[in-house]
């Protein structure tokens, strides 16, 4: 939320955040949002915690404070991905009809967004009234001061537009939403926890078992060190190779130039091998991004400047990046981006991968996926991450 615009513009994101949206006129009875909001909770909401009369009740509070502001234009941008596309094209048109604001989320790839976000914190001219971006960026909206907190607008101006019966318990990652000035900047609308991601029903074969301990000398299971899980991806790539008359691999990783390279180092790469200090929800002084920061800004990444990028941890971590994409993955996940990546393992070929996001956990379950059983229940299992040999207890 940019601070750069009447109050009303910057309090409805923080409604947007609650809920959904789509346009109607100014002059629609209010009868009609209602109408509205009854159709959204029977065909669209049914999955809830929440009875139909309690969803329904915080349906009423959202028609009833929007009133003011129906036919206002709300522009919101996030990069691409299966969570932000449900919120522009179900969120948004269900926030639009329940509300009569205008809502408009567009979707574009995150390079672009971090672009666009930084043209108008540095030229204060209005591109978007919201983004929704990775909470990386935190300490950017402290420094900069260009953003209206979530918090300030829940507490201040906003405070009869913030849904009654809103929980921030409800939400997960709030310490990395938060700023150093212990303000909520942020909402997390989705989580891009990274998990290791196996595939459960080759690992319980009892042939593979068999062939994996004759082999390594210990049984095939979840690995929690990386050796281990170049045991299981050297098994796969290098000694099974087929299952069911198709070609497998041991590995999955992407490697075409591109920003999300960039942060599949930051994400994880780093911090599991061990890079940067101890400390939650970052480490400090040095964080997992191997930067080392004072008073919430950065003074060196590099190890003559005090920080860790090219730290021990930080080589090792880039050395086995290279090596297991090129001798385990399937060979055209080195021309692939992040967005190309994620869906790889739902086809079937791939028995591991050291870290995936969760975001892409609905495109895995669907029905007909060589991923899914005929039940509907999937044959792949996540559980945490393999650790490097440079980390240690209190690291991220």
């Amino acid at each position: 939320m940019f601070n750069n615009n009447k109050y009303p513009r910057t309090l409805l994101l923080s409604a947007a955040v609650g809920v959904a949206s789509l346009g109607l006129s100014l002059h629609v009875s209010a009868d009609q949002y209602s109408e509205a909001a009854e159709k959204w909770v029977n065909e669209a909401f049914k999955n809830s915690t929440l009875s139909k009369e309690e969803q329904l009740k915080e349906m009423e509070w959202f028609t009833k404070a929007a009133e003011q502001f129906r036919g206002m234009d709300i522009n919101v941008v996030s990069e691409t991905i299966a969570t932000h596309e449900y919120e522009s094209n179900v969120l948004a048109k269900a926030f639009s009809e329940i509300t009569g604001i205008n809502l408009t989320h567009t979707l574009i790839q995150e390079g672009d967004v971090i672009e666009k976000l930084q043209t108008q914190m540095q030229s204060g001219r209005n591109i978007y009234d919201g983004y929704v971006n990775d909470s990386d960026l935190i300490g950017t909206h402290f420094r900069y001061g260009k953003v209206v907190a979530v918090e300030d607008i829940m507490n201040g101006a906003g405070k009869d537009l913030t849904l009654p019966t809103l929980d921030l318990d409800d939400f997960i990652g709030l310490d990395f939403t938060t700023g150093p000035d212990g303000k909520l900047y942020q909402l997390p609308s989705q989580q891009f926890a990274n998990l290791y991601w196996f595939r459960a029903d080759w690992f319980e074969r009892e042939d593979l078992q068999k062939q994996f301990k004759d082999i390594y000398g210990y049984d095939l299971g979840v690995p929690v060190n990386w050796s281990a899980y170049e045991d299981i991806a050297e098994f796969f790539s290098v000694h099974v190779k087929e299952i069911d008359g198709e070609r497998v691999y041991g590995h999955m990783d992407y490697g075409k130039k591109d920003p999300s390279l960039g942060w599949r180092f930051t994400d994880a790469w780093f911090s599991m091998a061990g890079a940067g200090d101890k400390g939650l929800p970052n480490g400090l002084p040095v964080d997992e991004w191997g930067i080392r920061v004072e008073e919430c800004h950065p003074v060196g990444s590099s190890v003559s400047r005090g920080g860790a990028t090219n730290g021990p941890a930080a080589v090792y971590a880039t050395e086995k990046y290279v090596d297991w994409l090129r001798e385990y993955a399937p060979p055209e996940a080195q021309g692939m981006t992040f967005s190309e990546a994620g869906p790889v393992p739902a086809q079937g070929n791939v028995a591991q991968q050291i870290f995936w996001y969760t975001a892409f956990t609905a495109s895995m379950i669907k029905d007909g996926l060589p991923v899914v059983n005929e039940d509907g229940t999937p044959k792949w299992r996540m559980a945490p991450s393999p650790r490097g040999p440079y980390w240690e207890e209190g690291m991220k």
